[in-house]
């Protein structure tokens, strides 16, 4: 009877870890508003393509099946990577098992992953994030399936979710790369003359195909923004800050990060699968030449994670070292869980990040992409002022008698998507604007012409705005000072000077002429 209640004990705490992460993560889903992507993505939703401006079509897929289901709530919109941060729990176990750990293995591992900041981050945002992660890992379970059991059939899985994985973001190119350098130089080189693998490959290609027609369809229009993110973003990267950040962001799953790259690398044990430590090596060092964001590595530190917990289980064998160890890593973990997930309200967050300043000097998080430093990390930032951005739109918006004769135009996504999607509950239209995959919608020209504009920035209306219209009015502005887009202004145009859908022409021809 004890050895059944033991059996029943131990298949219960893996789905027992995976309930309790959906739930932490569902808890504090509402403590800040939308994130600035969140309302691109969901704004994408609502246009679903093959391709759009910076990242393929699955994101944009992925919300419209949400917005038929659940709607547009902030629930809403964090309800699916909640749920996979359950999955991910099943699925890092599962490898943990294929690499010869056992059951406290699975358990360790699903902890590890548990207690990693980067975990609790990346499944609390509606962000190609938690897909990436979620795909990288598969992918890396099915590889590791196929090598213990020969099951073709998990070639084809694995050429499936390659597939699915291309249509979330580019960067899975990575990964394939690191395989296909290292995999010639094992005993596993037998894998590119199975029939099968091809099969799946063919497969792959066929899944990923619509996106890839379309990008030859525009120009590949992917080259344009990895240039323009190198220039604006990745330029403002070092070694020291990107390799410290490997560190930071497991934080207390370093332990399992670092013990499994270590295991992988150099224990006897684990030569069976020897080149998953080299492809850790592979695409942390080429990420780091590349000068990549540090996160962009986060898709291997679950198969770490779970190189880390085997080798904890063939070390420590003391059965109250066995309860002490995830327990401890427990504690330290507690104190740091609002910068992985916003435990509270932005007042509360503020003052912890402030104390973390002034009595540990560290300042985590909260210096932006552009260097400078604020009150908040720049995820939270970027939840705060867009309800207050939609609310004075929608007020100035409902006393406009004629409003088929007005449209909304915003400079950037984050903007147009609180428009667009926060907007619903006012009965807003969608909004305008030449930013981000939000070009690809804007009207041609308007009918009736324009009489009315709701102009929104976060700088003063250009000089060409200006001076199409008698009227301008300042409707207010986003007053939170620890917004991201504090300052950024709703203005209403009235009386035309001229003809709108002229001027409307001339710009949107200079547009497609400069792309």
């Amino acid at each position: 009877m004890n050895v059944i209640r033991k059996e029943s004990w131990n298949q219960a705490v893996i789905p027992t870890i995976a309930v309790l992460n959906i739930w932490f993560h569902l808890a504090f889903s509402a403590n800040l508003g939308y994130h600035r992507d969140e309302l691109l993505y969901f704004s994408l939703g609502q246009h679903p393509a093959a391709g759009y401006e910076t990242v393929p079509p699955l994101i944009g897929l992925s919300a419209w099946i949400i917005q038929s289901l659940f709607g547009y709530s902030v629930y809403a919109v964090r309800l699916i990577p909640a749920l996979f941060s359950g999955i991910m729990i099943f699925i890092v176990a599962a490898i943990a098992r294929e690499l010869g750990g056992s059951r406290y293995a699975e358990f360790l591992s699903a902890a590890g992953l548990t207690i990693s900041i980067f975990f609790m981050r990346s499944f609390s945002l509606f962000q190609p994030v938690f897909i990436e992660i979620f795909l990288w890992t598969l992918c890396i379970y099915f590889l590791i399936r196929y090598i213990n059991t020969k099951k073709n059939s998990l070639l084809i899985l694995f050429g499936l979710a390659a597939g699915i994985a291309l249509l979330n973001k580019y960067l899975v190119i990575l990964l394939f790369a690191g395989l296909l350098i290292i995999i010639p130089f094992t005993r596993y080189r037998f894998i590119f003359r199975n029939r099968i693998f091809w099969y799946g490959v063919i497969l792959g290609f066929i899944v990923f195909s619509p996106n890839f027609f379309w990008q030859v369809s525009k120009g590949f229009p992917v080259f344009n923004h990895m240039s323009e993110l190198y220039e604006t973003q990745l330029v403002h990267m070092d070694v020291s800050l990107f390799l410290s950040e490997q560190i930071i962001m497991p934080f207390a799953g370093t332990v399992f990060t670092v013990a499994g790259l270590v295991n992988l690398l150099f224990s006897k044990h684990a030569e069976k699968f020897r080149f998953l430590g080299f492809l850790s090596l592979f695409i942390i060092i080429g990420l780091m030449v590349l000068k990549g964001k540090s996160y962009y590595t986060l898709g291997i530190f679950p198969v770490l994670i779970a190189g880390g917990a085997v080798s904890y289980d063939r070390w420590i064998k003391n059965r109250l070292l066995r309860i002490l160890i995830p327990l401890a890593l427990i504690v330290v973990t507690i104190p740091v869980i609002p910068i992985g997930i916003p435990v509270f309200k932005s007042d509360r967050l503020i003052a912890y990040f402030d104390k973390l300043d002034r009595k540990y000097g560290i300042d985590l998080g909260r210096r932006f992409e552009d260097g400078s430093v604020h009150s908040l990390p720049q995820d939270y930032a970027d939840m705060l002022g867009w309800n207050e951005l939609t609310a004075i739109v929608a007020d100035t918006y409902n006393g406009i008698k004629d409003k088929r004769s007005c449209f909304i135009y915003c400079e950037n996504y984050g903007q147009a998507g609180a428009i667009t999607i926060i907007g619903k509950k006012y009965g807003l239209p969608e909004a305008v604007s030449f930013h981000e995959s939000f070009k690809y919608w804007y009207p041609k020209s308007f009918d009736p012409d324009i009489i009315s504009l709701i102009y929104i920035n976060n700088d003063q209306p250009g000089e060409d705005v200006m001076t199409l219209f008698n009227k301008v009015t300042k409707r207010g502005s986003i007053t939170n000072p620890d917004a991201r887009e504090y300052g950024t202004s709703v203005y209403l145009f009235e009386e035309p000077v001229a003809s709108f859908n002229s001027f409307w022409i001339k710009r949107t021809e200079s547009l497609n002429k400069a792309d």
